[in-house]
C-alpha cells in the first residue's frame, strides 16, 4: 500500500505557498508517497477535508501565488474536542505523516501534536513578517518587501512632484522586518518598527531637516508601530483563534501622516499596501527557498525524522527542532538598531 502524506497551509497567504507544495509532491513521490491536501490549514484536518495533489495537478505551482489548498487560521486547540477530531481524522484519511506549512501560529499547534501524542508531523516555515526563529529568511518574505519597495519608489515620485512627505504603511504583526528592509531598499528619510517605541521628536527633527533639503520625505511604518505622543487604542481589539489582535483598523499609516502634518505643518499623505504585499506570483528568491523546504519535509518524513521544520540555516536546508522554531519570535535586534541609527 502506497504510504499517504497530508499537507496543509495556515494562517496568512504569501507568494511560496505553491511552489512549497509541489516540493513536497515531487519529493514525496520519489520516495514513493502520495500526498493529498488538507483544505484549509487545519481546518481541513479537523473536519477531514481534503483536495487531490499530485505531480501533474502542481507542475506550474511554482510561479502562481496564493494557496491552492486553501488556508486559515484555525486552532484545534481552541475548540472543544477539536485535538481528537484532527487525532481521528488523521488515522481515518490512512496518513502516514503530516506536512504543516505555516507561521509561528501553525507551527505552533504542529509542535503541540508532536509533544503530545507523537503525531507524525515535519514543518514548512511560511511567514512574510520573517519571524520565526533558527531559519535565517522565511518564503514570502522577499516578495513582501520587493513589492513593498516598488510602492515606495512611486510614493516618492509623487512626494517628489507635490512636495509632501509620504508615509507607507507596510505589515508586520510583532516584527519590522518588512518595514526596515523596505526602508533600507527605498532609501526611506524614516522607519517605524514595533520592537522600538520611535522618539516622536527626533522623526520630525529628522523629517525638517530632510524636507529642507529635498522638498519632499518618505517614511516607511509597521502595522503595529508605536511613537511617543500617538497614544494608544482604547477600543476593544478583536482576536483571532491565536489570541493575536486582528490590525485591519488600525491605521498606523493615517495617524503617523496626521501627526507629522501637525507638528511640521507639511503636506502629507499616506498609503496602506496591506494584502497587496501577500498575492502574486512570488520572487525567484522565494521560488527556489520554498521548493527547497518543500523538499526537504519530504525528506524528512522518509527518514522519520519528525518533528523536525526544514530551515534555511546559511545556505543550506537543514532539520532543525520544532519547538526552537515556534519558541521565541526572531524580531529586529540591536545589531540592527545601529544601522538604523545610521540610515534613518
Amino acid at each position: 500500500m502506497t504510504k499517504k502524506i497530508g499537507i496543509l497551509t495556515g494562517g496568512g497567504d504569501c507568494p511560496g505557498l505553491n511552489p512549497a507544495i509541489k516540493g513536497v509532491v515531487y519529493a514525496a513521490e520519489k520516495f514513493g508517497y502520495k500526498c493529498i491536501g488538507l483544505a484549509e490549514g487545519w481546518k481541513g484536518l479537523l473536519e477531514g477535508k481534503t483536495i487531490n495533489l499530485d505531480k501533474k495537478i502542481t507542475e506550474y505551482f511554482i510561479e502562481k501565488g496564493g494557496t491552492y489548498i486553501g488556508t486559515s487560521r484555525t486552532n484545534p486547540y481552541k475548540i472543544e474536542g477539536g485535538v481528537k477530531k484532527c487525532l481521528k481524522n488523521f488515522k481515518k484519511l490512512n496518513l502516514s505523516a503530516l506536512v504543516a506549512i505555516g507561521g509561528e501560529d501553525t507551527l505552533g499547534v504542529a509542535t503541540k501534536l508532536y509533544k503530545d501524542y507523537k503525531l507524525p508531523v515535519v514543518g514548512v516555515p511560511k511567514t512574510m513578517d520573517n519571524d520565526l526563529s533558527i531559519t535565517d529568511y522565511t518564503f514570502g518574505f522577499d516578495t513582501a518587501v520587493t513589492v513593498a519597495a516598488d510602492a515606495a519608489f512611486r510614493l516618492k515620485d509623487t512626494g517628489k512632484s507635490h512636495r509632501r512627505i509620504m508615509v507607507l504603511e507596510v505589515m508586520g504583526r510583532h516584527a519590522g522586518w518588512v518595514a526596515l528592509f523596505t526602508a533600507i531598499t527605498s532609501g526611506a528619510d524614516f522607519v517605524c518598527i514595533p520592537e522600538k517605541k520611535i522618539d516622536t521628536q527626533k522623526m520630525i527633527k529628522k523629517l525638517k531637516e530632510s524636507y529642507r533639503r529635498k522638498k519632499f520625505a518618505l517614511v516607511i511604518t509597521s502595522e503595529a508601530a508605536e511613537l511617543d505622543g500617538l497614544g494608544k487604542d482604547s477600543e476593544k481589539k478583536e482576536l483571532d483563534q491565536f489570541g493575536h489582535v486582528i490590525l485591519k483598523d488600525r491605521g498606523m499609516g493615517a495617524k503617523i501622516a496626521s501627526l507629522i502634518e501637525q507638528k511640521t505643518g507639511i503636506e502629507t499623505r499616506f498609503a496602506v499596501i496591506g494584502h497587496i504585499q501577500r498575492g502574486g506570483s512570488p520572487t525567484i528568491f522565494d521560488r527556489i527557498l520554498s521548493v527547497r523546504v518543500g523538499m526537504q519535509a519530504a525528506k524528512l518524513i522518509h527518514k522519520k525524522d519528525f518533528g523536525k521544520m526544514a530551515a534555511l540555516v546559511g545556505n543550506k536546508i537543514k532539520g532543525v527542532h520544532l519547538h526552537k522554531a515556534t519558541g521565541k519570535l526572531k524580531t529586529v535586534d540591536k545589531k540592527w538598531y545601529e544601522m538604523m541609527k545610521i540610515l534613518f
